[in-house]
């Protein structure tokens, strides 16, 4: 996500929840983390990636836009695996799916329906045609 996006994105963005929800959880403030969609698919990389980026546009003699994406896919799922640092089983399906920690058994996330989009867009990557 890059950095214009993460300053307006909302608290039910799933990048922005998931970095709060595991926050909370980790404070003992949240018991599991409700997601919607576990098999949509982002281009998703890291701020430091983003910021280099953009000051290499800006190093350009011409202004151009361009957007700015790794042309990699991963799901939600797999998302959730670096922010928890724990291994994650999943067990159920659909909206009976669950995450449960494997060494504590607990269950640290659960998929609401509430949180589908009507309009899901199943993957959203970038061309990266025009990268720099």
């Amino acid at each position: 996500m890059g950095l214009r996006s993460w300053l307006y994105a909302g608290v039910n963005y799933v990048t922005r929840k998931i970095s709060r929800s595991v926050a909370k959880v980790h404070l003992g403030q949240l018991e599991s983390i409700s997601l919607g969609n576990l098999h949509s698919k982002r281009d998703w990389d890291h701020a430091k990636d983003y910021a280099e980026m953009m000051w290499l546009m800006l190093q350009e003699e011409e202004p151009e836009d361009l957007a700015i994406a790794t042309g990699e896919v991963h799901s939600v799922r797999e998302f959730m695996r670096s922010p928890v640092g724990k291994t994650i089983v999943w067990e159920g399906k659909d909206e009976n799916e669950v995450g449960r920690c494997q060494s504590t058994a607990l269950v640290n996330m659960n998929v609401h329906p509430k949180y589908y989009r009507p309009t899901e867009v199943k993957i959203m990557v970038i061309n990266q045609l025009g990268v720099i």
